[in-house]
């Protein structure tokens, strides 16, 4: 009898197992829990990568309106400072960038386009070298280089790691625009 019997719970087993196997209710459940990490990892990094552009075309476009008065003349005419440049950069930022210490101004003078400053700006441990950066916007027809750096946080601190190309999980958004000043008067 106990032979029967242990072949009858055998077979009973094999025969739940089977209809376990064979049940397709949940399978989107259990589908969907294997993909969602690669899934939600491939949606945050696009998004981080889509941030950081928008800023940057909003620094860019920032400069260039910035720039205007000192390619002009404008702005040395009027005796404008680095505070004052600063403050032209910030209110093209629509409110959207705060304009704190993590915003950094690099205006010089240079002798001829070749030597514009087109080294990276950070030091090997990863942090901004502004101890070089200058207001210098120039006279007529000389050539000025504008470079604006900003500190920009990054939202996903794991996931946005080779997006850091700051200590602190940061990565340093940068724009320049050099020109030649116009003679100014007439």
């Amino acid at each position: 009898m106990s032979g029967a019997y242990e072949f009858s719970l055998a077979a009973r087993l094999r025969s739940r197992w089977q209809r376990y196997a064979e049940d397709r209710r949940g399978a989107a459940a259990v589908e969907f829990a294997m993909i969602a990490a690669p899934f939600f990892f491939l949606i945050f990094g696009l998004l981080e990568v889509c941030l950081i552009f928008i800023m940057t075309t909003i620094m860019e476009n920032a400069v260039s309106e910035a720039a205007r008065p000192l390619r002009t003349g404008e702005a040395q005419g009027a005796g404008m400072t680095e505070i004052q440049f600063r403050q032209a950069i910030c209110a093209e930022f629509f409110e959207i960038i705060d304009c704190d210490a993590r915003l950094s101004i690099d205006v010089r003078t240079v002798a001829d386009f070749a030597s514009t400053p087109t080294g990276s700006a950070l030091d090997a441990d990863g942090n901004l070298e502004n101890d070089d950066f200058m207001f210098e916007p120039g006279g007529p027809n000389d050539i000025v280089a504008v470079r604006v750096f900003y500190e920009w946080d990054l939202i996903t601190p794991i996931l946005s790691k080779p997006l850091a190309n700051m200590a602190g999980n940061k990565h340093l958004l940068q724009t320049s625009a050099v020109f030649r000043n116009e003679p100014f008067g007439s």
